[in-house]
């Protein structure tokens, strides 16, 4: 039998806690249960939520607000169905409850109804007096539709009622760069300055803009003001190393990044900034000091790794380019940039077979870059396998029509694999499209470009 046991100098939370422990039964009222049950929501413990949802049920059969919380909870748990039966019996217990318009909201989202959860919405405004959170709640119904304009008017209106939700004002930016509306974006933070110019996330903001239009002197000034207004804004000191950078300013833009690092844990993108920066300025060294530092603060970061291979590919030592660029491979083997990375240093290293299959796998990514199907069939037909070759280069030619690049050498392995008379029609149809590019069969198949044949029409086209 559990003893029943009532203190109320005890914090709800740990007094619910201590009776999981001890095994006794407590009683709390129906406020006391719903902060309970969404503080276990909120930090992801869904086990003691739904123990503190059952408990509070058998003490409080009738509570609204715990039966919503019980909503919230089918709807985490994907239990759509049950949420939407019990939604129907809660609106018809408190038809003017705004809570039970924003789970009706919720619900409809999962289901992908997003017009009927704005309706639903604007059912909870007419209630609800917290009308910032319903408007954001809209804003991003709007966003899951991409309707970007709708979605930036809403999240404006949060403004409107908060003047200082900044996740609103976030959003209502977010909305124009999706619509690639910067200069609006400007006229809105202006705006936003002009009541508000103690706001280092409005500067911060409208620094990010400049610098997207490439204005950079003015998100210079722009991201000082935000760093005057907080001189801890870590965000601000990046921004601000980031467009001095742009300016060629790469000793000052290091010594922002530094101060980043200063104020916080090192993070591996300052000092992949930092090394870059040095990299740019040309102090090999310090460069490569602070890409091995990026690499070792997050080994998994690939961009640190594909640094270091652009950086020994430049100083011609392609062995330990190889070797980095392999290491970034084992992170992202689907990036088609690090295959073809690898395809280029195999064949400074003269490893045609590497470099074959580096290439093969960028097309077997889908990336068809031109310059992939040629660089394939060029090592092919280097080391000897001309059917390898025209089979990459035919196959390039349903996605490149009448590109010299593909014709002349379509044309030279034809020759080469006794298929002169395609290979004539071939070249006749190449001299037409760029007649100059014919000195590829001169590099690339000379023993062709010595036959008459080929002499006579190069001659007379």
């Amino acid at each position: 039998m559990h003893a029943f046991q009532n203190d109320d100098d005890e914090i709800p939370l740990s007094k619910f806690e201590s009776m999981l422990k001890t095994n006794s039964v407590y009683f709390f009222d129906s406020t006391e249960f719903e902060e309970i049950i969404i503080h276990y929501m909120n930090v992801g413990k869904m086990s003691l939520a739904k123990k503190a949802l059952d408990l509070g049920l058998r003490q409080h059969p009738d509570s609204v607000a715990l039966k919503l919380a019980f909503v919230e909870v089918l709807l985490y748990e994907d239990k759509i169905n049950r949420a939407e039966e019990l939604l129907i019996e809660l609106e018809e217990i408190e038809p003017l409850n705004d809570q039970v318009f924003l789970h009706k909201a919720s619900l409809l989202s999962k289901k992908d109804k997003h017009i009927d959860a704005i309706l639903a919405l604007n059912q909870a405004l007419l209630y609800t007096e917290d009308e910032a959170d319903v408007y954001s709640m809209i804003g991003m119904e709007y966003l899951y539709m991409e309707d970007f304009d709708t979605a930036r008017l809403n999240f404006a209106k949060c403004l409107e009622v908060e003047f200082d939700d900044y996740s609103a004002l976030y959003n209502v930016i977010y909305c124009f760069d999706m619509l690639d509306q910067h200069k609006e974006a400007i006229d809105y933070l202006l705006n936003y300055i002009e009541k508000d110019p103690y706001s280092e996330i409005a500067w911060h903001q409208l620094g990010r803009q400049y610098f997207m239009m490439d204005n950079f002197s003015e998100a210079l000034s722009a991201f000082d003001y935000s760093i005057l207004i907080d001189e801890y804004f870590i965000g601000a000191y990046l921004e601000k190393a980031k467009t001095l950078e742009e300016l060629g300013r790469f000793e000052e833009a290091i010594a922002n990044y530094q101060l980043t690092i200063s104020l916080d844990d090192g993070t591996s993108f300052a000092y992949l900034r930092i090394a870059n920066c040095y990299e740019q300025m040309g102090v090999t060294k310090q460069a490569l000091k602070y890409y091995n530092i990026t690499v070792k603060e997050d080994p998994l970061l690939d961009k640190g790794w594909l640094a270091l291979t652009n950086l020994y590919v430049k100083n011609k030592n392609y062995q330990k380019a190889l070797y980095f660029i392999n290491k970034a491979l084992l992170i992202d083997e689907d990036n088609s940039i690090y295959w073809m990375r690898y395809a280029e240093i195999n064949l400074k290293l003269n490893f045609y077979e590497e470099a074959t299959k580096g290439f093969q796998k960028c097309l077997d990514l889908e990336d068809y870059t031109l310059d992939i199907f040629i660089a394939l069939a060029d090592i092919l037909q280097f080391i000897g396998d001309f059917d390898d070759a025209i089979a990459v280069l035919l196959r390039a030619k349903k996605l490149y029509e009448d590109f010299a690049e593909i014709e002349y050498r379509l044309a030279g392995l034809l020759i080469l694999s006794q298929k002169e008379n395609e290979g004539l029609a071939l070249l006749k149809a190449a001299l037409k499209i760029d007649y100059d590019y014919h000195h590829i069969i001169k590099e690339l198949y000379p023993s062709v470009y010595d036959l008459e044949a080929v002499r006579v029409l190069i001659a007379t086209s």
